[in-house]
């Protein structure tokens, strides 16, 4: 069982959890036959006599499901409804329909909260490709983490870095200086799970053992084109998140985990983003964003610099914000720093796929399913270029 924090209160659903029912979710469950998601997992509950029961219906739900999302995204077998097969949505929605699920589960034998909330965890974790990072033995194969986002925003809002997740997990890339083995998973827009430990428990294995990874490359969706995130700041602007929790003040490093102290206001990227900007990747252009807000040593207002944090200021936005994008990219480098792996590691911006149309009932079109996938063939061959330049 998966050691991952509990999201939420084991009782009610969450407003996110909440929105699952509308109309537009229904559609794009439906549409990619991910619609029996929830009821499959609630059947397979009310057979279970027994804790250890209910356990194994969560993993194997939970697991499932990754694995279907992945599977339709890289083509393999039958691919159920006319919503494009990279599309990343229907795990999302399926994902909240069987949480909910299982917190509105009645079980027939006494279950704790707790015990409820451990059930919840593993759901969340294994649907997420949190339990089977596991690369391939192949001594000559270099291995990259890649990490993207759930949805955020509006119900039929994508995340291209949680596509392009999909498409890449589990991937072995032949490349002309030799394979590149890709491990992937996505993490939700909630602070909670952060403040839980969630990325240091998904990453730190990948920094440390016998053969940890060559690169770990964080994504998430930004704005009208890619930007290679510079500087990571330590502070949380507060905004936010999909169950409308708020969280403002330093980052907070979880226990028990390696760490730099004391906690260092800015980290920085290793990776080579002068030869990744450079490189031909996609119609998308590519930046090397170095623009922070800080407050300088001894000063108390803030300041706009575009090219990096100064020494001793106080960290107030990083080169990719103060939101949820700068804290994984924030706490991945502060793992590669803590363990001491000197490796690629950094953060990178995705462009926003745009409909075609103005009407808002519309989930789909020509002109977003074409945007998501530039996206992510973009977003591989950034990555495949980042270890290409690797020190």
């Amino acid at each position: 069982m998966l050691a991952l924090s509990a999201c939420s209160a084991a009782g009610g659903s969450t407003a996110e959890e909440e929105r699952v029912t509308g109309d537009v979710p229904q559609e794009i469950l439906r549409r990619s036959g991910f619609d029996t998601a929830a009821s499959d997992l609630a059947d397979d509950l009310r057979g279970a006599g027994d804790p250890g029961a209910a356990r194994a219906a969560v993993e194997r739900h939970g697991a499932g499901l990754w694995r279907a999302a992945v599977d339709r995204a890289q083509g393999e077998g039958r691919v159920s409804g006319d919503l494009g097969a990279g599309d990343d949505r229907p795990l999302y929605w399926a994902r909240l329909g069987m949480v909910s699920a299982l917190r509105e589960w009645e079980p027939s034998f006494p279950l704790e909260d707790a015990e409820r909330a451990a059930l919840v965890s593993d759901l969340e974790g294994l649907s997420r490709g949190h339990g089977e990072m596991d690369f391939p033995e192949d001594p000559d194969a270099l291995r990259v983490v890649v990490t993207g986002f759930d949805p955020f925003g509006g119900d039929r809002d994508g995340n291209p870095s949680g596509a392009a997740a999909l498409a890449l997990d589990g991937t072995t890339v032949r490349t002309e200086s030799g394979p590149v083995a890709i491990e992937a998973a996505v993490f939700p827009v909630r602070w909670s799970d952060f403040t839980d430990g969630m990325v240091e428990r998904v990453l730190l294995p990948h920094y440390t053992g016998g053969r940890p990874a060559d690169a770990v490359v964080t994504v998430s969706q930004g704005g009208g084109g890619f930007d290679l995130e510079a500087y990571n700041g330590a502070w949380r602007g507060g905004s936010p998140d999909n169950v409308g929790d708020r969280a403002e003040g330093m980052i907070p490093v979880p226990e028990g985990v390696p760490t730099v102290d004391p906690q260092p206001q800015w980290s920085e990227s290793t990776l080579d983003r002068g030869a990744i900007a450079a490189a031909e990747t996609g119609r998308f252009p590519v930046r090397d964003s170095t623009g922070v807000v800080e407050v300088p040593e001894g000063e108390s207002e803030r300041v706009d610099r575009e090219d990096g944090p100064t020494a001793g200021s106080t960290a107030v936005s990083g080169s990719g914000g103060d939101y949820l994008s700068n804290e994984i990219a924030y706490r991945n480098t502060l793992l590669r720093d803590a363990t001491g792996r000197d490796i690629p590691a950094g953060h990178v911006h995705t462009p926003v796929p745009r409909f075609g149309t103005a009407d808002e009932e519309v989930v789909t079109d020509e002109a977003f399913e074409r945007d998501r996938a530039d996206i992510v063939d973009q977003v591989r061959a950034i990555v495949l270029e980042a270890v290409a330049a690797r020190p």
